[in-house]
């Protein structure tokens, strides 16, 4: 299997074969919580104003989002997995809006595109590798270290290795990002978001994206 590393929208827009779109902090992790939780589905949008439309005509549905990494003024929850789990999301719809996430789903071309994260990372392994690819395109959300080494990970599980998680999260622990995320002083952005996502495998299933009406949608499929 020929396994691409990209990154970013651009990324995203130029990935062939499968491709796994990851955003370890904290997008993809949320969709895993609220699919773990009970939800439906995850709906993935562009804009926040998508967000609010699809909500309005969405009963019982629920919003995710954040615009720069910083909370959404009328919208609770912002893009937190600490949040997500405090929320009965029992067979409702999580409509999930995000800066970098839900933007590079958006301009991915392929057939066959899974949204990751660390929480999925094995699972989503074995979901790609059952399909026997010729091409797997792992595209890092952002250039951020948590989404490189989710994306390492991933390649590591599907050539048989057994990837040192720790060591992959090194850069992000050793940055300033990782300090004030830790420092609990980032609006939105609970300390307790670094610990519910920089744990590999807490989910068994991966999450397969399906084109919709004006959405993406996402849902949990068992790992095979």
């Amino acid at each position: 299997m020929n396994i691409i590393h990209s990154t970013g929208i651009e990324g995203a827009r130029q990935a062939t074969g499968i491709v796994v779109v990851i955003d370890v902090l904290r997008s993809f992790t949320v969709s895993a919580y609220a699919l773990a939780g009970g939800a439906i589905e995850c709906r993935l949008v562009r804009t926040v104003a998508e967000a609010r439309a699809l909500a309005a005509k969405t009963a019982g549905s629920v919003i995710c989002a954040e615009e720069e990494a910083l909370p959404v003024e009328g919208i609770p929850i912002s893009n937190s997995p600490t949040a997500i789990r405090e929320v009965d999301l029992h067979d409702r719809v999580l409509i999930q809006r995000s800066t970098a996430g839900t933007q590079a789903v958006a301009v991915v071309e392929s057939d066959h595109v899974f949204v990751a994260s660390l929480v999925v990372a094995s699972a989503t392994a074995r979901a790609c590798a059952a399909i026997k690819p010729s091409t797997l395109t792992l595209v890092a959300s952002a250039d951020h270290p948590e989404d490189h080494a989710c994306a390492r990970f991933i390649e590591g599980v599907i050539r048989g290795e057994r990837p040192d998680l720790e060591e992959l999260l090194k850069p992000l622990r050793a940055g300033e990002r990782y300090a004030r995320a830790l420092s609990g002083t980032w609006p939105g952005f609970p300390a307790t978001d670094l610990d519910l996502s920089l744990v590999a495998d807490r989910f068994d299933f991966a999450m397969p994206v399906t084109h919709a009406d004006g959405y993406f949608r996402v849902r949990a499929a068992a790992s095979r």
